[in-house]
């Protein structure tokens, strides 16, 4: 196995990998970007975001997408790990594990106070594998989000 650092070339792979983990979490009719989006957004000059890829025998089979945060509690900023997924063939590899690891590495390099991230509340391998990683779930905050027209609404 061996896990880089994700390229501008490599924006056909995310989104493929990006569509498979929408399939899993039964989201595929909400994924609305493009590959010529993800590799302006997610690569381009102003990006803010990060990504890694996981190969085994040359074949990228995971992936995993970042970027920072601020914590003012902390006084640091924090990574938000945004997706991580495993092809379902290679899954029970340490392939994941290892992503997490990474990150986790580059959060302590750069004196982050956090990694956090989501998990679908009935995605109970991933929390599993989370718990088992040391990881807590924050139960007394909730997610709010604006999008699309309310967003747009709101904006306005």
């Amino acid at each position: 196995m061996n896990i880089r650092k994700a390229r501008a070339e490599d924006a056909e792979i995310i989104f493929a990998l990006i569509i498979e983990l929408a399939i899993y979490e039964k989201a595929e009719h909400e994924v609305l970007t493009t590959v010529e989006e993800i590799r302006e957004t997610m690569f381009g000059v102003d990006s803010k975001t990060s990504a890694l890829i996981a190969e085994v025998d040359s074949k990228a089979v995971a992936y995993a997408v970042y970027f920072y945060n601020y914590s003012t509690w902390l006084g640091k900023n924090g990574i938000y790990l945004e997706d991580i997924y495993v092809s379902p063939d290679y899954r029970h590899n340490g392939i994941g594990k290892a992503l997490l690891k990474r990150i986790a590495n580059i959060a302590v390099t750069n004196n982050c106070g956090r990694v956090e991230w989501s998990v679908l509340d009935w995605n109970t391998p991933a929390i599993d594998f989370y718990k088992s990683l040391g990881a807590t779930p924050q139960d007394e905050w909730t997610v709010y989000r604006l999008t699309g027209d309310e967003l747009k609404n709101f904006a306005s």
